[in-house]
């Protein structure tokens, strides 16, 4: 009951939260296309101290958009001297600045870069972390982004064909702690099912259900940097470790009035893709989780995943997506090292 009235409560506060999401700059500035494809690459997990092969590579796509899936920087850390510096050696980096210098870069953070390994709502340094984090991204100062508690926003492309909206979560601000496992070779266990810890925050739940009943967009991503499909007993961070939330999602999901919603995650240091064809949305709900830009964990196999759409990898990688407007098919790439394609994925859509 508590929980139902603090989202209804926060319904009035939100209207202005969304009206002004709907009002910042990337809304209001959106990038023009050629044509009616969109290419742009979708990455995550990239430490600044390590060494970084794959920027070339993903230049040679010419994207018109950098997605940042999370842990953008590893800084674990309640120094923000430290944090601030840790971005800035990324910011500098001579292929990541050659990107950014000729590709609209977009994003949200996951635990490493918001600061602690795992961290939730409770980590003191969140606020702080979120003014590094709109630095990292050059949001303007003046953006009132920068006033808003968590980093989850909207951006909208816009090609010739139409165009293409991108909700960014936020999976750490409003984050209730984990459920640690007795099972030595596991770290979480997923809450009961009527644990009523959040996921996301009253806030932002409503400010997403909000988002999606926009209609004038041809496809939605929305990002989230742990895996929503990938429900796997593995032990790592996952939607599915709030069961109530994981449900709200797909009940959110399927009340949505937003066209062709595709999920695109982070976090696990491997890419795959994971395909619900029963998520009651009249198409197929995707998950592409790409995850390694610098380092994976090869000598561990990939877990059991009901979901999972082809082999997956363990190689370091990038996200290649071609969203064709007018077809209304989507391609999506897994790659590697000199660009090498490891998978191709194509789904159509009917509208």
């Amino acid at each position: 009951m508590m929980r139902q009235f603090l989202v209804f409560a926060l319904g009035i506060m939100v209207l202005v939260s969304c009206k002004n999401a709907k009002e910042q700059s990337s809304d209001q500035n959106p990038s023009a296309a050629i044509n009616d494809t969109l290419t742009f690459v979708f990455a995550s997990c990239n430490d600044q101290e390590r060494e970084q092969p794959l920027w070339d590579p993903i230049i040679s796509h010419k994207p018109a958009l950098f997605v940042w899936g999370g842990d953008n920087i590893y800084s674990d850390t309640r120094d923000s001297s430290k944090m601030r510096a840790d971005y800035e050696k990324q910011f500098k980096q001579p292929g990541y600045a050659k990107l950014r210098q000729q590709t609209k870069v977009i994003g949200t953070w996951d635990d490493h870069d918001y600061g602690e390994n795992d961290a939730g709502a409770q980590y003191p340094m969140k606020i702080k972390a979120s003014e590094l984090f709109w630095d990292f991204l050059e949001l303007p100062k003046t953006d009132s982004l920068r006033d808003q508690p968590g980093v989850f926003h909207t951006y909208v492309h816009q090609t010739e064909q139409g165009s293409v909206k991108f909700i960014m979560l936020d999976t750490r601000y409003y984050r209730d702690p984990l459920l640690k496992s007795d099972d030595p070779d596991k770290r979480y266990t997923p809450w009961p099912a009527d644990h009523d810890g959040w996921f996301l925050g009253p806030l932002q739940w409503v400010w997403l259900e909000n988002q999606l009943q926009d209609t004038a967009h041809d496809f939605t991503f929305i990002v989230s940097s742990v895996q929503f499909l990938n429900n796997a007993d593995h032990g790592w961070e996952k939607w599915g470790n709030f069961p109530a939330e994981h449900q709200k999602m797909y009940e959110v999901l399927q009340g949505a009035k937003s066209k062709n919603i595709i999920l695109l995650s982070g976090d696990r240091h491997h890419a795959e893709m994971s395909k619900d064809d029963n998520a009651g949305l009249g198409y197929p709900l995707l998950d592409f989780t790409s995850s390694g830009l610098t380092h994976t964990f090869p000598g561990s196999p990939l877990e059991p995943n009901e979901y999972r759409w082809g082999e997956g990898t363990k190689a370091i990688n990038f996200g290649v997506i071609k969203v064709h407007q007018a077809s209304k098919t989507v391609v999506f790439e897994i790659r590697g090292r000199d660009n090498v394609l490891i998978e191709s994925f194509t789904q159509q859509y009917s509208e």
